[in-house]
Order: structure tokens, then sequence, then C-alpha cells
């Protein structure tokens, strides 16, 4: 399960907190998106401060309803790597069970041929392939085995999920790949990891 605010909403954290008391019960795990970038200042809460803050309430209130499914930040390609240290120091400081690497970008169109290619949005897929393996490398680094790092960005492919893996990734998930090619490139994609 994936929470998150609504675009028009006043006060982000609320939403958060509304979405994780009303919904676990339903959930395997919960997915605390900070980073689409398509909600306006969404990506705020990469910065220490903001994160301290949202991380903080999430915990109390999963610590008040005895709430015991496993939390998971999904972050932004677009960081800036000096904000790492610090994201990975609150991940730890509130036992957050694991990281995805990476949501969208809204950067990297220089190399876009196409004409829509300025549109506003999210890129994902092949375009951001490269930037959420190079994230998920520095994030390994730092993190190692103690959480799991799931890694998503232009995973269409044996080959390409085997780069996550081989990156640092516990696991890879999917989105563009199945929207190209449809549900069957799981198969494939298995198939292709065997052979590696």
């Amino acid at each position: 399960l994936n929470i998150g605010p609504n675009k028009d909403t006043k006060n982000k954290e609320e939403d958060f907190l509304a979405c994780l008391s009303k919904l676990h019960k339903i959930a395997n795990y919960i997915t605390i998106n900070i980073s689409s970038p398509n909600t306006e200042g969404l990506r705020d809460y990469h910065q220490k401060e903001s994160m301290n803050k949202l991380l903080g309430r999430l915990d109390k209130l999963k610590k008040e309803k005895k709430i015991n499914k496993p939390l998971i930040v999904k972050i932004s390609p677009d960081i800036d790597r000096n904000e790492i240290s610090g994201i990975i120091e609150l991940i730890f400081k509130y036992k957050i069970n694991g990281i995805i690497v990476s949501n969208t970008s809204d950067k990297n169109r220089e190399k876009l041929i196409d004409e829509k290619k300025e549109e506003k949005g999210g890129l994902s897929g092949k375009p951001i392939k490269g930037l959420s393996t190079e994230m998920i490398k520095i994030f390994y680094k730092e993190i190692k085995d103690k959480i799991p790092i799931i890694g998503v960005g232009g995973v269409d492919s044996g080959e390409s999920a085997f780069e996550k893996i081989s990156s640092g990734a516990s696991a890879v998930q999917l989105y563009t790949g199945m929207v190209y090619k449809g549900p069957g490139v799981v198969k494939e994609i298995k198939k292709d990891l065997i052979s590696i």
C-alpha cells in the first residue's frame, strides 16, 4: 500500500497519518511516498528536519495503535547526494523496514528525443534506469544488508532486474515495463534471471 497526501491538501502530514491509521489492516507493507514529483512540496520531506517530524509522528501513531506492518520509505532519484546520509540516519532511527529507490524523475530529459519531453510529470522507465541504479549503489554502500532496498526504474527484462539486484537491491518493482510489455513481462524476467 502506497500512502501520501492529496495534491490539494493543506496539511500533508495529516494525510499520511490518516492513511496509515485507516488502511494499515489491508496492507502487507506500507510505502511512505515522499517522492512524487507531481505533488507540490512533497519532496520537501527529503530534508532532514521535515523527514524527522513526519517519521516521528508516523512512529508515534504506529506505537499508539499497535500497528505491526513494515514501513518503507520511497525516495526521489533527484535528491542531492548530501542528503543521503541524513535520510539513512532517520530511517535507522525510526526503524523503517526498507527503502524504495526510486520514484520517477522530473529531471534527466535532455537526452530524450520526443517533442513531448518537456511535458510536466515524472519520467519513468528507461530514461531513469541508470539514475536509479546509481542511487541504489550509493544507498547500498551505507545501508549494506541492514534493511532491504527495493530497486525501481527501467526494470523491463531479466538483465535490467539483475542490474538492480547486483547494485544492492533485495527486490525490484516495475510499472512502465508492464505498461509496454504487459503482465507477461514478469514471467520473461524470471526466465531471464534463471539463465543469467
